[in-house]
């Protein structure tokens, strides 16, 4: 696992199109790593430490739930659709809280 220096976590805060739902998506306004959409939370697999970029898979990964910690709040949990691999991020200030919602909706 590498170190980063804060200028190149700045480098690394880069916009991107959704793998999902092919949206433009900004860099993150806090100013730290954006790794999903605002805004229907997919993501990549492209970590496999987070900030690492070192995942081969680069598969799209599904948000499937959202927890709580009481250090980071609210954490989206996703799970890759092509290796399973789960991931915890923590959501982004610009999230759409209505998705955030749905994920937290039991199943019928």
């Amino acid at each position: 696992m590498g170190s980063y220096a804060p200028s190149s976590r700045r480098a690394e805060n880069t916009g991107f199109a959704c793998v999902h739902c092919g949206q433009s998506i900004p860099a993150h306004p806090a100013g730290s790593y954006r790794n999903h959409c605002p805004r229907c939370l997919w993501s990549r697999h492209v970590d496999l430490v987070p900030g690492d970029r070192a995942a081969d898979c680069r598969a799209p990964m599904e948000p499937v739930g959202v927890d709580h910690s009481g250090k980071k709040g609210y954490i989206l949990i996703h799970r890759c659709t092509a290796c399973s691999a789960q991931d915890r991020n923590k959501l982004a200030p610009d999230d759409d809280f209505d998705v955030v919602v749905q994920l937290q909706k039991p199943v019928l």
